[in-house]
């Protein structure tokens, strides 16, 4: 069997502006970004799990759970607005130059996504190989009546037509005459070939991406206050079951 080396980076930085500290914060008795260290860990596809914080009491927590800290994240890409990208960039090539370590796939765990599972990371990797596509997304089905096809525009005299530009009238009546189903980033999986983040126009996902689609019942993610017990119950759900 081929082993693939692939980079699980946790990204975790100590400021929070809608939950304080929410990283570590503890969900079910226990710090919010256990969940995704334990299925990262679980998941046995990683041969490289790091955490990138630039907050010391998380690298900390990190450290006791088995993660490697090999660096602190610069305090400049760690503000409120600073995009995933270039942190993503800035941990591939820290140990690229500094361990001369190069994955053949890299994955971001974002710990606000604590209900994706071990088989999640697992099914999406085998997505990405067999695929050959240079990235998979962790997707979730958009409920009905959110369909963008049910969905509407304004103009500024408040005038609706359908968001293709079609009348309303021409709406479609039945879910099941839908000609497709629409589906929505979940936040919880991306997995992708490191060379997309430096290609000409950077991104994780490079030009062909494969949709891995999630249960709804795991796509919890935790923005806001509210979700917390959202998160909660799922969680205490999830584990009733097992």
């Amino acid at each position: 069997e081929v082993k693939y080396k692939v980079l699980g980076v946790i990204t975790a930085r100590g400021g929070s502006k809608s939950i304080p500290r929410k990283n570590i914060k503890e969900l079910c008795g226990k710090p919010l970004i256990f969940y995704t260290i334990e299925a990262a860990k679980k998941s046995g596809i990683f041969d490289r799990l790091i955490l990138s914080t630039d907050d010391e009491e998380i690298a900390e927590v990190g450290r006791n759970y088995g993660v490697e800290t090999p660096f602190m994240r610069p305090k400049e890409l760690a503000g409120d607005t600073t995009p995933h990208l270039p942190v993503i960039q800035h941990a591939v090539r820290w140990l690229a130059e500094n361990e001369n370590y190069q994955p053949d796939f890299v994955s971001i765990l974002q710990p606000t996504a604590p209900l994706r599972q071990a088989f999640h990371l697992q099914e999406a990797l085998a997505l990405l190989i067999k695929s050959g596509a240079d990235s998979v997304v962790g997707v979730n089905e958009v409920p009905g009546h959110t369909h963008p096809l049910w969905t509407f525009k304004l103009d500024p005299e408040n005038r609706m037509t359908l968001s293709t530009g079609e009348p309303v009238k021409n709406k479609i009546k039945r879910r099941q005459d839908l000609p497709f189903k629409a589906y929505y980033a979940s936040g919880a999986i991306y997995i992708f070939k490191p060379r997309v983040l430096f290609d000409a126009e950077p991104s994780f996902y490079g030009d062909e991406v494969a949709g891995y689609v999630m249960e709804e019942k795991y796509g919890v993610n935790i923005d806001e206050p509210g979700d917390w017990e959202l998160a909660e119950k799922a969680i205490r759900k999830i584990n009733e079951r097992v």
